[in-house]
């Protein structure tokens, strides 16, 4: 390493080195991609990072899921005996079939190292007492995030089971330190706080760590949660089920992450012709799981939109693969209204910069080839005008996205609340 990080040349030197070991045993032993690497031939590995890109075929979401389909419960993407499999755990099926993922103790401890990256960066420490808001099902949340705490040493309280009012109370009580949620999540337990009458001023909370959407990359979102949390250290991070934990917040600039190079292979390609982008442009984020040998995944279509850094070098010293504004959006999530590009996160921003919504959801409609969006927004309890207030909403969309955007207002506590991932979007 010539420095506190290494460079590019150091990194990628280190990836192929990953990359020849992970495709020597999948051509071994992994039904799903051995014959898939003889055809590209790559079984006795590539020379180059570049060649592997070049010869190797993407894999996508929907290939995974017919597989699973024809050889239940748990398709053919395993390298070793499903006797030397210890853990289980499912996609939320928000985009489609839940998939099936099981890891060895050896994948299980990659990500553990993994997330290990995501509290160095957010200075997590033995000393913290780390509260995850979230059911511990089997969706893969925040499982390795708790057994990578424990790891530290720190002193982990689940929240699992609990209600909103009971885990705020849990987590005053104990003096927790670091909050584990989605951003959505630590929204409303900031609303039940005020509901019930619990200061949150009184909390010891310093660092929420969020993830599950691309709201905790938001600068309003952001915003909105430090105000909220006692000014608190609002640290982002992504992952995904198939993956594992991916991304960290840069310690020097939020609302930039950085790919954990060590553990992945990462590119960033036009979503519709495949090729590579220039730095600075938005692609669709692929990834090589380097490390996951029991359960791995190939140049794998995220499906996250994503925008590399210009600079090679972040300002935090960092040659890892940094992300702009974090996760962008999904590449199927985009509608366009009337000519105009509409995602999730610039609704959401406009949302929060407005202020007074205490949650909301879109309509996507679509009618002979018509396509409208209406948003129904529930106003907090500040706001005493429900007309002016509705009126006032509808200009910040007209403002910033020169359509005129039906706004809906409903009474309190008449929108759902969302846990983990929060599903705002109705299309009809």
């Amino acid at each position: 390493m010539t420095g506190a990080f290494p460079n590019r040349s150091e990194i990628e030197s280190r990836q192929l080195s990953q990359l020849r070991d992970l495709l020597g045993a999948l051509s071994a032993t992994n039904d799903f991609y051995a014959p898939r690497l003889r055809q590209a031939e790559l079984t006795s590995g590539p020379e180059t990072i570049t060649e592997f890109i070049a010869r190797c075929p993407f894999t996508e979401k929907r290939e995974c899921v017919a597989d699973q389909l024809a050889h239940p419960p748990y398709g053919t993407n395993l390298t070793f005996p499903l006797e030397t499999y210890t853990r289980f755990h499912q996609t939320s099926g928000s985009t489609g079939r839940p998939l099936r993922w099981l890891d060895t103790n050896e994948s299980w401890s990659w990500m553990l190292g993994n997330w290990g990256e995501v509290y160095r960066a957010a200075d997590v420490v033995p000393a913290d007492r780390v509260y995850f808001a979230f059911s511990f099902g089997p969706f893969l949340g925040f499982w390795t995030a708790f057994e990578s705490a424990l790891r530290i040493g720190c002193l982990c309280l689940p929240g699992g089971g609990l209600s909103s009012v009971a885990r705020l109370g849990q987590l005053l009580d104990q003096r927790a330190t670091v909050l584990c949620c989605t951003p959505t999540y630590a929204l409303h337990l900031a609303e039940v706080a005020r509901r019930e009458g619990i200061d949150l001023g009184k909390s010891a909370i310093r660092t929420i760590i969020v993830a599950g959407e691309p709201g905790g990359s938001l600068p309003a979102v952001r915003e909105s949660l430090s105000k909220e949390w006692n000014g608190a250290r609002i640290f982002d991070h992504h992952g995904m089920t198939e993956v594992g934990p991916v991304t960290y917040e840069c310690p020097k600039q939020s609302g930039r992450l950085h790919v954990i190079e060590s553990a992945y292979l990462a590119e960033i390609v036009n979503p519709e012709t495949g090729t590579a982008v220039p730095r600075g442009d938005s692609g669709e984020l692929i990834l090589t799981t380097l490390g996951r040998k029991g359960s791995p995944l190939l140049r794998y279509r995220t499906g996250d939109l994503v925008r590399a850094a210009k600079a090679e070098t972040c300002e935090c010293g960092r040659s890892d693969l940094a992300l702009d504004g974090g996760i962008l959006s999904r590449v199927d999530d985009m509608v366009v209204v009337r000519g105009v590009n509409i995602y999730p996160g610039a609704v959401e921003q406009i949302i929060r910069d407005h202020g007074g919504v205490a949650e909301y959801q879109v309509e996507v409609l679509t009618h002979a080839a018509m396509t409208e969006l209406e948003i129904t927004a529930e106003p907090d309890s500040s706001q005493k005008d429900p007309d002016s207030f509705g009126k006032s909403l509808a200009r910040a969309f007209e403002n910033s996205l020169a359509l005129r955007v039906p706004v809906n207002l409903v009474p309190p506590n008449s929108l759902p609340r969302f846990e983990l991932k929060a599903q705002r979007w109705i299309r009809r």
